[in-house]
């Protein structure tokens, strides 16, 4: 047997478990809440940043609001974006659709 097998095999009397098995339960649910929810989202944050990082003047873009255009200058925390009929827009970075993009790209 293992360490652990023999720590959550061990019970106290009365009902109670003994508080390392609480402990021991309480660090499990931790690591398997930080496994399939927070390294995930942050692996996803981070694929985002990387994304609206890489994209240039001439990219294709689509917007979260769905707007669709062309990006014509880069700012530090905006994009210049034309639209049809030589409209043009200012945007933040965080708007743009990493998805929507990606199948731009492909096309």
């Amino acid at each position: 047997m293992n360490q652990l097998s023999v720590i959550l095999m061990m019970g106290g009397q009365g009902g109670e478990g003994s508080p390392v098995t609480s402990i021991v339960f309480l660090v499990l649910i931790f690591g398997v809440f930080w496994l399939f929810m927070i390294r995930p989202q942050m692996k996803k944050q981070k694929d985002q940043q990387k994304f609206r990082e890489a994209i240039g003047k001439g990219d294709k873009i689509i917007t979260i609001g769905g707007v669709h255009g062309k990006i014509i200058e880069v700012q530090d925390t905006t994009f210049i974006i034309e639209v049809e009929g030589n409209n043009r827009l200012k945007i933040e970075k965080s708007a743009v659709s990493m998805e929507s993009s990606q199948v731009l790209q492909k096309k």
